[in-house]
């Protein structure tokens, strides 16, 4: 079995587009030099997408640099002079800041803007979608020229419980994360992994916490983004405010706690939720089983080291309560930087180009 890992350096994608009859188009990655954008590219060549000129876009710090694209290398531009004209798709995921500075910018110059924060998913005129879930939204372009990303864990747990609102209604969702150290891009692994070692060589010391705040090596940290008036944190809000959008249920009960943990990559989630009609915990394995890029793990747990392949959302630990048989418990891992980010933002752009929409 496989460890969750950022992927291999991208390859040349010539062979990958031969044959696709598709139209190759101009792409353009900001946040190039991140954990997620290289994952990005990663995925747009092992996927087969029709990429055209790939841009590699970033901060002022790395413009200038080459690095590895699809069908080559390229200079790394300057985001803030970089003109998006001509540009048909350009990915965002370089932070909420970048994305609320630049992203309309981008969007009013041309390119359809797939974006991997929360500037914009809960803008009226921003669609976020999970394409195994509300891929119909994709029927046409936004006026916004805006599709919004969803939250790393928010993804996972909609693809589940799409179906299982469709089977038997949904009445509440409680969940709570285990989210990896990648979660905060290369930044947060590096730290983690400099943490892990100080205090292997000291248990009194910490290494920095510039990242998470606290030491996160041999340890939990309750709390991730900003504690808000409300006691939560904005990531629980987000799991919140993202599965109702995703869903169409405007009112759906959801009440997440988020845990940042010392794994490298992979985010875990326990979920517990209540249902309009009894529940069975082998139909309920089945159903998740029949749907899209879904392993179930019948015998064994999935865990972020063991999971077989990081495209999949792995099931575990399906059971009913046998006191309360429309209460039904699972638990699910997924890697972030893949399944919770750059795939799904692939899939997006896949789906708008098979239903001829770019």
């Amino acid at each position: 079995m496989t460890t969750l890992s950022t992927p291999p350096a991208v390859h040349r994608a010539e062979d990958h587009q031969r044959g696709t009859g598709r139209r190759p188009l101009p792409v353009a990655i900001v946040g190039a030099t991140g954990a997620v954008g290289r994952t990005l590219m990663h995925l747009l060549v092992d996927r087969g997408f029709p990429v055209g000129a790939c841009t590699p876009v970033a901060s002022a710090r790395s413009a200038g640099s080459r690095i590895a694209v699809p069908g080559g290398d390229a200079v790394v531009r300057d985001l803030d002079t970089f003109d998006f004209t001509g540009v048909a798709l350009a990915f965002f995921s370089a932070g909420t800041a970048t994305s609320t500075r630049h992203g309309r910018r981008a969007a009013a110059q041309g390119a359809l803007v797939i974006d991997n924060t929360n500037a914009f998913r809960m803008a009226d005129d921003v669609p976020l979608v999970v394409p195994q879930v509300n891929g119909h939204l994709l029927d046409r372009v936004p006026e916004s020229n805006l599709i919004a990303n969803p939250n790393c864990s928010t993804i996972p747990l909609v693809r589940l419980l799409a179906p299982l609102r469709a089977r038997y209604g949904l009445q509440r969702v409680t969940v709570s994360t285990y989210q990896a150290a990648s979660g905060q891009g290369q930044g947060g692994i590096d730290e983690l992994r400099t943490q892990a070692a100080a205090a292997l060589a000291d248990p009194a010391a910490y290494g920095p916490t510039d990242r998470f705040g606290l030491p996160l090596a041999f340890n939990l940290i309750p709390r991730i983004d900003a504690m808000l008036d409300s006691g939560f944190t904005l990531e629980e809000q987000k799991m919140r405010q993202e599965s109702r959008k995703i869903l169409g249920v405007p009112g759906l009960d959801v009440t997440a706690t988020c845990v940042r943990v010392p794994v490298v990559n992979g985010h875990s989630e326990t979920v517990v939720l209540d249902s309009d009609s009894a529940l069975d915990a082998a139909e309920l394995a089945e159903l998740f089983a029949a749907q899209p890029e879904v392993r179930v793990w019948r015998d064994e747990v999935p865990t972020p080291r063991t999971v077989d392949d990081p495209d999949l959302v792995h099931v575990g630990r399906i059971r009913v309560d046998p006191e309360n048989p429309r209460r039904a418990a699972f638990w699910l891992v997924a890697d972030n930087l893949r399944i919770g980010a750059a795939l799904n933002a692939v899939q997006i752009a896949e789906a708008l180009v098979d239903r001829g929409t770019l």
